[in-house]
């Protein structure tokens, strides 16, 4: 794991809980039901800073990387990661999904062109007084040197492919158009990553 050096900023990855808050409402006396938002309030702009929060966190956690090699998969993680805290059966169901996507495909483009001569390795970044450790949930796998231009390039394509997919499964409704059109653009900018090298 020579690969990683050990980071002292911390930013943290904003992961979603799949408890629930109650709200109560009151219709017609004496009916009355409860209805169950998770926290972070879904289908608002609280939990499209969630999102965001981990786009921008993930971002951050990557390019931090002093072997950039590791980037790649590294976004994949950070998103499989981001995707895995949306809980189901919320308005966030879709984002989910195309997140989940993604990471698997960021995840298989860097296994296909995985640099042999270096070790898979966990990243990690030290805890600070406010803030917790980090660390990835899985090795991350290295692209080889001679294919990284490349491997950047499909990358870069297949988040713009999310970014349109999370536009198109917003058309029709206004608010889920401006929450997924935030996470579209926090996603492509995770692009810059991939222009580094």
């Amino acid at each position: 794991m020579t690969a990683f050096r050990k980071l002292g900023i911390a930013a943290t990855l904003v992961a979603a809980t799949g408890t629930g808050l109650p709200a109560f409402a009151q219709a017609v006396p004496p009916l009355v039901y409860t209805v169950i938002l998770p926290a972070g309030g879904f289908g608002s702009n609280n939990y499209t800073e969630v999102v965001t929060g981990g786009i921008a966190a993930a971002q951050q956690f990557c390019a931090e990387l002093d072997n950039e090699s590791y980037r790649v998969d590294c976004l994949a993680e950070r998103l499989g990661q981001i995707a895995d805290g949306i809980p189901r059966n919320t308005d966030y169901d879709e984002v989910r999904d195309i997140l989940r996507d993604t990471s698997d495909q960021l995840e298989n483009l860097a296994r296909r062109n995985r640099d042999t001569s270096q070790m898979r390795g966990r990243a990690t970044r030290q805890a600070t007084d406010t803030s917790p450790e980090i660390r990835t949930s899985r090795p991350l796998t290295p692209v080889a040197p001679q294919a990284q231009a490349q491997v950047n390039q499909q990358a870069s394509a297949i988040l713009s492919n999310t970014e349109t997919l999370l536009l198109r499964s917003a058309s029709g409704s206004e608010s889920k158009s401006q929450q997924y059109s935030r996470i579209a653009e926090a996603l492509g900018s995770s692009k810059v990553l991939l222009r580094s090298t």
